[in-house]
């Protein structure tokens, strides 16, 4: 297989943003360049115009939750290829606050960011960390219950009816239990002082042990939440007419049940408040890692085609490929620089741990023909020792590396479409990933 996706040049100097043409609104839009012919023709490669510059896709969106990508300067990320970054609300709300992120001008120009940026609502983080949730999603991932058993779905119905009503959600901060409501208007009102060019409108985290009967229950109140975010946003955005604008994407969610996400699609589609529309669309909530495909495709397929859609939480390359070939625009995920973090390299052969005994002594690349800066100048025998000997420099090489990886395969994905040969390139680039042959 070629590697030419990965093996770009590290640019010595930063490339600028790029601008939006005069000719189009500079602060919203989306177009369609071309389009796959596979798979019912809903994978494309299109422009997102924001307020700060445009963003090509099919991209990937590093995570900079606390407003920074961790161990990285804005400098390095952007130096790796980012488009855009995307930071969390619930975290923000918390430390700093909102409201000093507003006085320094939003979160771009408080991390020292010039191009386009997203925030979560924080509605994930605000269940999972705040509301003791984590339990629930902890046994979802794990394997270890069965996601039809009576018993667990009473449980986790318990652990949501304990904090989730019809306003919003209650939560203590994962900082110092001092307690805290989100509900759409607080949410809208934060990512409004956040100053992000897209944000999400609240919605209810759910999790496959959840039964359809709450499923059902929990859909609905998003889509109230919804409308009320519409409103707010409206609100904030006439109260605000001195700031750039701020698009809302509304979040999709209906677990794995076909009829139930695309009612979500459709409903939130055809949302209107007072003249205001969603700008655009996030996939979210239970997603069964194996039917993935099939239920972005379920969601895209109502959606219609004339706003962008992003992929929440998503960035491995089976995934990718998976959630583009089906109509996913954008994707974010912390998962790049997670597992970087805890010596995890991926490779076009599959992941390895740095660790291992055998790159002790092994003075070659962490994977040869790498264009990044951590392969065109360090060894594996040097991160091997900076992860052992606990170097914090550790963790920004290998940063580095995985998150270079993750933005050049969604560039190649991007390129494969508009060259016409995205079949031909996910055929080679996942057999031999997936293959996991150790390099």
């Amino acid at each position: 297989m070629n590697d030419n996706w990965l093996s770009a040049a590290h640019p010595e100097q930063l490339a600028p943003f790029p601008a939006p043409p005069a000719t189009h609104a500079p602060e919203r839009g989306f177009e369609i360049g071309t389009r796959l012919s596979s798979n019912g023709g809903l994978g494309r490669a299109g422009v997102i115009h924001t307020a700060h510059g445009l963003i090509r896709t099919p991209a990937f969106i590093p995570v900079g939750t606390k407003a920074n990508v961790k161990a990285l300067t804005p400098e390095m990320v952007r130096s790796l290829g980012a488009q855009a970054v995307l930071a969390n609300a619930y975290h923000l709300y918390l430390q700093p606050g909102s409201d000093i992120v507003d006085e320094a001008g939003g979160f771009a120009a408080f991390m020292n960011w010039a191009g386009p940026t997203y925030t979560d609502s924080g509605g994930f983080q605000v269940l999972s960390l705040g509301a003791g949730f984590k339990k629930v999603l902890s046994q979802e991932f794990s394997g270890a219950v069965d996601p039809s058993d009576p018993t667990v779905n009473a449980q986790a119905i318990k652990a949501s009816h304990a904090v989730v009503d019809d306003d919003g959600v209650v939560f203590s901060s994962h900082i110092d239990g001092s307690k805290h409501r989100f509900n759409p208007e607080v949410s809208m009102g934060i990512q409004h002082q956040l100053g992000s060019d897209i944000m999400f409108a609240f919605d209810e985290l759910t999790s496959l042990l959840h039964p359809r009967s709450y499923q059902e229950e929990s859909l609905e109140r998003t889509h109230a939440w919804a409308a009320r975010c519409l409103a707010e946003h409206r609100r904030l955005t006439q109260a605000r007419a001195d700031r750039p604008y701020q698009q809302l994407w509304g979040v999709i969610q209906g677990a794995q049940w076909e009829d139930l996400r695309r009612r979500a699609a459709r409903t939130m589609a055809d949302m209107e408040v007072d003249g205001a529309r969603f700008d655009g669309f996030g996939i979210g909530g239970a997603l069964e890692k194996e039917n993935l495909g099939t239920i972005v495709a379920w969601v895209c397929e109502e959606l219609g085609e004339d706003r962008p859609r992003h992929l929440l939480g998503i960035s491995e390359p089976e995934d990718l490929f998976a959630g583009v070939a089906s109509g996913a625009d954008t994707f974010d995920c912390v998962n790049p620089s997670r597992v970087a973090r805890n010596a995890a390299i991926y490779t076009p052969d599959g992941r390895f741990n740095i660790t291992n005994a055998r790159f002790k002594r092994d003075f070659s690349p962490l994977v040869e023909g790498c264009g990044c800066y951590t392969c065109t100048h360090y060894t594996r025998a040097y991160l091997h020792h900076l992860f052992k000997a606990k170097e914090i420099l550790s963790a920004s090489l290998a940063t580095i590396h995985n998150e270079w990886f993750t933005l050049r395969l969604v560039d190649g994905i991007r390129d494969s479409i508009e060259d016409g040969c995205f079949d031909e390139f996910r055929a080679d680039m996942l057999g031999r990933y997936q293959c996991g042959r150790r390099p």
